[in-house]
């Protein structure tokens, strides 16, 4: 296989002239350039990419840590941030863990040793306090709210978009409210679980164990819910759900089951994505795809500029339909 070496000895220039030319340096001469591009075609030359990023000291890709593609939210997301990457000219790398430590761990290594240049957190469930032994590794974004300075983060204040659901259920004369979250021990969740007891407490209602339910993600985990419902003592008269595919399973059990909604029981969830207009759920809005947007740009921040404790906020809103 032909080299720069070999290039430059059949052009009759300089190895760092074909460097040059390689890398699109600027000043090279026009015959000199025209000398190397046909030598390069005739030698049916390609440069080795790891060389070429080991010269440079970047690979031009971003991992994304995300547990899932297949789900509105982290597919919206993860739009966001490609869209923000193709204006960068970067790659995206995918690592789809299903929140298995182990899968989030690789993708800490591959930055740690130069096969990306950065990570953006979608989601994760390593420990903070080991993500932090790879803080000088290489930029890290996290999508969460988390009260930390060692990294840039990109989220709603998720304590104060789901105190706004709680408040508006309790104005429409509900006091029996149980919740649905993903993982309990997320960070997001953590912040969802104390606004949600802190709230029910302030207002003088009783909370039953029963009725803070976890892994809740999509559509299926909806209608579990329903039926764990159906066998709870002590029922609530409302739901505030962590995402509208869950939503969309829990009434369409209902209704199979005839409990009316908002009649029966009302529903209140968190996204806003196509699923929650087509079945009138009243949801509220979080902006995913800017979310991703914004990711991707403290990444670009962060990798040129060095900051670390950049946070942004997003702004939410409740859309009200029909359902509570």
């Amino acid at each position: 296989m032909a080299n720069i070496r070999e290039i430059a000895r059949q052009a009759g220039v300089s190895v760092s002239t074909v460097s040059r030319v390689l890398n699109n340096h600027p000043y090279v001469s026009p015959d000199k350039r025209e000398a190397v591009l046909k030598t390069i075609k005739e030698l049916d030359y390609s440069p080795n990419i790891n060389a070429v990023h080991l010269s440079r000291g970047k690979t031009n890709m971003v991992g994304v840590v995300l547990p899932t593609i297949n789900h509105p939210y982290f597919s919206e997301l993860l739009e966001g941030i490609a869209e923000e990457a193709i204006k960068h000219n970067t790659q995206l790398v995918l690592f789809q863990t299903g929140y298995r430590e182990e899968k989030e761990f690789e993708a800490l290594e591959q930055l740690r040793g130069h096969l990306i240049d950065g990570i953006i957190f979608a989601s994760r469930a390593i420990p903070f306090n080991l993500l932090l032994k790879y803080k000088n590794d290489g930029p890290i974004v996290l999508c969460e709210d988390c009260d930390q300075d060692e990294f840039p983060s990109i989220s709603i204040k998720h304590d104060e978009a789901f105190n706004m659901g709680l408040e508006y259920l309790i104005s429409k004369g509900h006091d029996r409210i149980a919740i649905c979250l993903g993982r309990l021990e997320g960070t997001n969740s953590q912040k969802r679980q104390k606004t949600y007891l802190k709230k029910m407490d302030m207002n003088g209602h009783d909370v039953d164990d029963e009725w803070i339910i976890g892994d809740c993600l999509v559509i299926q985990d909806g209608k579990k819910v329903m039926n764990r419902y159906l066998n709870m003592k002590e029922k609530p008269t409302a739901f505030l759900v962590g995402n509208d595919q869950v939503a969309a399973g829990l009434i369409t059990e209902a209704i199979k089951n005839g409990i009316a909604v908002p009649g029966n029981i009302a529903v209140l969830s968190f996204d806003n994505h196509p699923i929650s207009e087509m079945m009138a759920i009243t949801t509220i809005d979080i902006p995913t795809n800017q979310l991703g947007s914004d990711a991707f740009k403290a990444y670009i921040k962060r990798s040129e500029n060095n900051e670390y404790a950049q946070k942004v906020s997003l702004p939410f809103q409740l859309i009200n339909r029909k359902s509570v």
